[in-house]
């Protein structure tokens, strides 16, 4: 059953292009250890709630726009190997490629795939 990576990130809107050219770098390396698909959001319709919201979620400043990412796999297991394998790349070493966000904002979390839809 797929198995889904899911990350919300609050990224400074003049850093677009920065985390796109990240994004690439790092998402190749998803495919490489497993991952079927890796899909980058820009916030463009993100209302401010009363009680919460992405923005909350992620401290997300003026300057900033919120990132909805999420990673699919072909499941709980390949997703587990593939991470493990990732944190273990040098290529993943933050010294070495840092991010053009507040990696400590960014909320994520694994999910089981619960439902699917399609037209």
């Amino acid at each position: 059953m797929p198995y889904i990576d899911g990350f919300v990130i609050a990224v400074p809107t003049a850093n677009k292009e920065k985390f796109l050219a990240h994004a690439r770098q790092f998402d190749s390396i998803f495919l490489e250890f497993g991952a079927t698909r890796v899909v980058e959001g820009w916030g463009d319709d993100v209302p401010h709630g009363q009680v919460t919201d992405f923005f909350r979620a992620v401290a997300a400043k003026d300057d900033e726009t919120v990132a909805f990412s999420w990673v699919e796999w072909p499941d709980k297991a390949t997703r587990d190997a593939g991470m493990k394998k990732m944190m273990d790349d040098p290529r993943m070493d933050p010294s070495a490629t840092p991010m053009p966000f507040d990696g400590k904002r960014m909320i994520f979390g694994g999910f089981d795939l619960a439902l699917e839809l399609t037209g």
